[in-house]
């Protein structure tokens, strides 16, 4: 590599000298460095390659590298000589690098005629560069004549690339080249040494199996006698004799490194997949670990089931499997194939292609090229669409991805023609590259079945409150302890209640996982059913902590229960073992801690609960959570409770953004890892104005009595498109009350709130339920009628009897 001309022996072609006969320093592989821009014009020319063309920098930087550079394997003036491309079997010539036609690594050899020199015998590199910067093109050049030098003749003498970069000289060139791109800073031309790594590190061929790193100064030479040693044990294991005793030191070394250099390779994929759980991510990871290196083209194809996180697909996969394409990646021009063979599509495979052959057998299947025959028959299930242009000529590699026997999908890989083509080290490479991406994959799936099964159990165990209820607004949060559980013991809910009472609950069951949300599930059902006999908060919370020691004893849980009445204006509430809620008075925004009887956790059994009501104004916000969003370890949780109090007095434009601004003062803490459960109700109230109250004795009489008033309050609140159901049903719903009351009278109850509530309550247990009234019986029909008319319609006990309660939805306005 060129830095300077201190060590540089090979005399310049443009320093006037006669024809090229004294080598350099034996060992010396001195290298020009050239940068082509998308322009396609020179903007960096080192002094190597000055002293190889013959053309200073001040003439090269701004030209078209056309005119600079070798651009073909033999000169037009002398036909008879063959293009060294051609013979040595390198690919295209260093053009079509030049007009960018390429998206891959090239190598070549080429001889032009160097101003007053005869021509000199140039091997290049050609790099195409990636990336947000100007440069497109990287070309490392070397006088090939300087190479013949001490006592090494050599037949071949060809530039490659090696898979791996741990040859001698590698470290020298990642520290030595950004210095000689000078005009660049210094993570522009870091860029580019790692795309060079990335693609292949530079080697000079002088056999078939013998093949040198390129390097500042690497010694090159070699003996006659052990270069034809080597080239008879290759013979020999390429035909697969075996090798002669005096030779099988040689035939050991060149197996060793051919297996070595794969292993390499595969360690180094290994060590770039699975670095996440995410399945799409995984997914990428593979594609991008084989493209360009193994291959320029990867497509990779994925059984429906494994695409949708469900469970591991059962059979041998068949001419209608669907398989979902989940990834493209290769290095041809942006968007060639997007159109052609879509990310997403999913389709099936006839069983005459190499793919089924693939996905049943589970084994690789290697096609050297593809025919224009297959070619036909493959595009031909893709309908619409010639694929034929963009595989025919290519060689290809089918992998199956399996785990556990099991094909999960399969990759296709692709090489261009120009380059070798797959062979069968390659298939036994792209096997062992599938099976430790099937086994990546297999685990990226099985978290994904395992999020979603989560997932779906928690989001079945956390109830979908409404935002309003009657004469309140609600918002909540969840957040998981950790990404690695997303289900646990903590909840929530909201119960509607009769005479538009709501139940506020949040509970917390003691531990993680799935037998703590199994345990959480049963709680918030018996604690739903509870609610819905309007048991009060006391006697639930006495109720829950026998259940719970009925189911066992090996669980605790903490609950907090409050039941709020927006016509009353206040708060019943009860608390088993769980933090405090939180207060925001509207009026003037201060926030407290309420002062509840703290009581045992559920399960702890034989402990009294004891309730209390406190007096609640419209707007007031009630905030109920559990202990892992105050609570964080090393910490006193005081100092979690004053952080709640004060976020929750926040001033927020909506209850989800107060939820939110809750939790960022929280959640920031470092520590957490408990799960939290939020809820917050913002206390609205029902003004005196929206109900009407009616007390009638026990009279039939009092039945039109009922539906009068009903009709004339409806008629003031402007309800009068709802007079004549609501009418029909108080009529019936009185009539049963004073034919089953006994003593007081019954009392009927209009409340407007979103919906026309309406209550009719007696003094007799027993709740009536609907019954099938045939047309020769006398009674069963109101209740039917009740729940024809209505929105909604229920029963609850009371302390002196029962309720019996309907609701309408009110009219658009």
């Amino acid at each position: 590599m060129d830095r300077g001309t201190e060590t540089d022996t090979t005399p310049s072609p443009g320093a006037g000298q006669g024809t090229v006969t004294e080598p350099t320093e034996p060992g010396r592989v001195p290298l020009a460095v050239v940068v082509v821009d998308r322009e396609g014009l020179v903007s960096h020319w080192s002094r190597g390659a000055r002293r190889l063309f013959g053309v200073p920098k001040e003439e090269a930087i701004g030209r078209a590298a056309l005119d600079l550079l070798p651009v073909s394997g033999a000169l037009p003036e002398d036909p008879g000589t063959a293009p060294y491309a051609a013979d040595d079997g390198l690919g295209p010539d260093l053009e079509a690098s030049l007009d960018q036609g390429l998206s891959y690594p090239a190598a070549g050899r080429a001889r032009l005629t160097a101003p007053g020199h005869e021509r000199v015998d140039v091997l290049w590199w050609a790099y195409p560069l990636v990336g947000p910067g100007p440069e497109r093109l990287l070309v490392l050049a070397a006088d090939a004549a300087g190479l013949r030098a001490g006592d090494g003749e050599f037949e071949r003498i060809a530039p490659g690339f090696a898979l791996h970069t741990d040859f001698p000289g590698a470290e020298d060139l990642a520290r030595r080249l950004p210095e000689i791109l000078p005009s660049m800073s210094v993570g522009e031309s870091a860029r580019i040494v790692a795309q060079v790594l990335e693609l292949g590190y530079p080697v000079l061929e002088f056999s078939q199996n013998d093949r040198v790193p390129v390097t500042p100064d690497w010694g090159v030479a070699r003996r006659a006698e052990r270069r034809a040693r080597r080239e008879r044990a290759a013979r020999a294991l390429a035909a697969g004799e075996p090798v002669p005793e005096e030779l099988r030191d040689e035939g050991e070394d060149l197996e060793y490194a051919a297996v070595r250099e794969r292993l390499e390779f595969l360690n180094e994929v290994s060590g770039r997949i699975g670095t996440s759980l995410d399945l799409s991510r995984t997914i990428i990871e593979v594609s991008r670990a084989v493209v360009p290196r193994f291959t320029d083209v990867a497509g990779t194809y994925l059984r429906e089931q494994v695409v949708a996180g469900e469970g591991f697909p059962e059979g041998v996969p068949d001419t209608t499997t669907m398989w979902h394409r989940v990834a493209v990646e290769h290095t041809d021009e942006p968007g060639r194939w997007d159109d052609v063979v879509p990310v997403g599509e999913a389709m099936p495979f006839p069983a005459h292609t190499p793919f089924f052959q693939c996905m049943t057998s589970g084994e690789p299947v290697l096609v050297p090229r593809i025919s224009e025959e297959m070619g036909h028959a493959i595009a031909a299930q893709f309908d619409k669409r010639d694929i034929r242009p963009l595989i025919t000529g290519r060689s290809m590699l089918v992998v199956p991805l399996k785990a556990r026997n099991v094909v999960l999908g399969f990759m296709i890989l692709l090489r261009h023609p120009e380059r070798p083509v797959f062979n069968d080290m390659d298939r036994v490479t792209g096997a062992e590259l599938a099976a430790r991406a099937g086994l990546v994959l297999d685990n990226a799936r099985m978290y994904t079945l395992q999020e979603n099964v989560a997932e779906t159990l928690q989001d079945s165990m956390l109830p979908h409150i409404p935002p309003r209820m009657a004469g309140c607004d609600i918002a909540t949060r969840y957040l998981p302890g950790t990404l690695l559980g997303r289900v646990g013991g903590d909840w929530f809910d909201a119960v509607k209640l009769h005479g538009g009472r709501t139940a506020l609950v949040v509970g917390d069951v003691m531990g993680h996982g799935l037998n703590s949300a199994a345990m959480m599930g049963q709680l918030r059902t018996a604690v739903q059913t509870m609610a819905g006999l309007d048991l009060p908060p006391a006697q639930l919370l006495r109720n829950l902590d026998d259940l719970a020691q009925r189911l066992g004893d090996t669980y605790l849980a903490t609950c907090l229960y409050a039941v709020y009445d927006p016509i009353a204006g206040e708060l019943h509430l009860a608390n088993a073992g769980h933090i405090p809620p939180v207060l925001v008075r509207a009026d003037d925004g201060r926030s407290e801690l309420l002062d509840l009887p703290t009581g045992a956790p559920i399960g702890v059994g034989g402990v009294p609960f004891e309730a209390v009501r406190v007096p609640v104004a419209p707007g007031d916000r009630l905030v109920m959570c559990t202990d892992g969003l105050v609570e964080v370890r090393g910490e006193d949780i005081g100092v979690g409770l004053a952080t709640l109090c004060e976020s929750a007095a926040h001033p927020a434009a909506s209850m989800d953004a107060a939820c939110d601004t809750i939790i960022r003062a929280l959640n920031t803490r470092g520590g957490r890892k408990d799960d939290v459960a939020l809820l917050m109700a913002r206390l609205n109230g029902i003004a005196p104005d929206d109900v009407a109250e009616w007390r009638l004795a026990l009279d039939p009489a009092e039945v039109g009595r009922a539906r009068a008033a009903v009709r004339e309050q409806l008629h003031d609140w402007g309800l009068a498109k709802l007079v004549a159901s609501a009418e029909l049903m108080v009529g019936e719903l009185v009539t049963n009350a004073v034919r089953h009351s006994h003593a007081r009278p019954v009392e009927v109850r209009l409340v407007r709130g979103d919906t026309l509530l309406c209550e009719v309550e007696d003094d007799d247990h027993e709740l009536p339920t609907l019954l099938n009234a045939g047309p020769l019986d006398d009674a069963g029909r109101g209740l039917r009628v009740v729940s024809t008319l209505s929105r909604e319609w229920g029963t609850s006990r009371t302390k002196a009897g029962k309720t019996v309660w309907f609701e309408l939805t009110l009219p658009r306005r």
